[in-house]
């Protein structure tokens, strides 16, 4: 009974007991902490994109496909303008009559893995060239986009005003221009430009493959300067920007220290979903004879000319539509886990 009375007497005391105020243990501090370790916003939204197993799935594809595209020609026993009319139509993994005397008399044939084309080539070199092709058209055509869509979009959106005004109208304006048109137009008038020139690489790839860049930065940045626009309008209310403007800061540098930092999240998305977008048309335009020079293969050329023996000759078009197929969709892929990863209202 009397210990109920002392502990009834305890709890309704005003007495301050100094065994309640002792320094907490390093365990109830560890208890007490909430937060997660300090990381930055780019680390955070890598992370997140490593636990899209997708995502990754389709960025080690498309690492495998670089891989092939850019390493294999250089030990491929094969090159992509070798003919061979004997061997022509030759099915995945067969030999023509000629190779399987050679094979007869001691010889060491490489085979054709994905059978060879109408003059005897051999396919899977075409196809790997053409994925190269490909691929490079997307990489040049995002780094193009990157370049024009951030200046004009940063600058559109920091200056404001009638500047801000008359850029976007100009936006509006491109918007409306036809691409196939454009690069058509373009493909005839670089055609002397072409022929004069006497770099190699600007000879092989051909007006087609130059005026499809010439049209990329002419027309496609135009979606990246409005996203940067809308970045920069909402950035540069910010107390950072206020204050770098109140100690005299030119614009020219508060835009590249502390506007395009800010944006490098949409930029990376918008870049990673503008890649399957120009390989998309670069494969559209070639397969319309627009693209690369004959005798340099493109996907899209190369199916165009599998259209021919169709029936007879199915892998013609299988192995360039797969390649198509394998390209765009992980590159979309990609940009949807990118997207999901650096959009912070996405976070779960």
């Amino acid at each position: 009974m009397s210990d109920k009375v002392s502990a009834l007497n305890s709890l309704i005391s005003l007495q301050i007991k100094p065994g309640d105020f002792l320094p907490a243990t390093e365990a109830e501090k560890k208890q007490q902490v909430v937060m997660r370790d300090s990381i930055s916003f780019m680390r955070d939204a890598l992370k997140r994109l490593s636990r899209n197993k997708l995502a990754m799935v389709c960025l080690c594809v498309i690492l495998v496909i670089m891989l092939i595209a850019f390493v294999v020609p250089y030990f491929y026993p094969y090159t992509y303008q070798q003919q061979d009319v004997v061997s022509a139509y030759t099915r995945p993994f067969q030999y023509s009559a000629k190779e399987q005397t050679r094979i007869a008399n001691g010889e060491k044939v490489f085979p054709h893995i994905m059978g060879t084309d109408a003059l005897g080539r051999d396919y899977a070199i075409r196809v790997i060239y053409g994925t190269r092709i490909s691929l490079l058209a997307g990489i040049v055509s995002a780094v193009i986009v990157i370049i024009i869509g951030i200046i004009y979009g940063s600058v559109s959106g920091y200056l404001g005003g009638k500047v801000d005004l008359i850029m976007m109208r100009v936006v509006d304006i491109i918007y409306s221009l036809p691409d196939v048109l454009i690069v058509i137009l373009l493909s005839v008038a670089i055609q002397d430009m072409i022929r004069s020139s006497t770099n190699e690489l600007i000879q092989r790839l051909g007006a087609g493959m130059v005026s499809i860049f010439i049209v990329f930065g002419l027309l496609y940045w135009v979606s990246m300067a409005r996203q940067v626009r809308g970045q920069i309008l909402s950035l540069k209310e910010q107390e950072y920007a206020l204050a770098s403007r109140a100690i005299g800061t030119s614009a020219a540098r508060i835009i590249r220290t502390h506007m395009i930092p800010n944006c490098v999240s949409i930029i990376i998305i918008i870049a990673a979903l503008q890649i399957p977008s120009a390989i998309f048309t670069e494969s559209f335009l070639s397969f319309l004879g627009l693209g690369v020079s004959i005798p340099m293969p493109s996907l899209g050329s190369l199916a165009s000319e599998a259209r021919t023996g169709l029936q007879s000759y199915p892998y013609l078009l299988l192995f360039p539509a797969i390649s198509i197929f394998s390209i765009v969709l992980s590159f979309n892929l990609l940009g949807n886990g990118l997207r999901d990863a650096f959009d912070p209202k996405l976070r779960s």
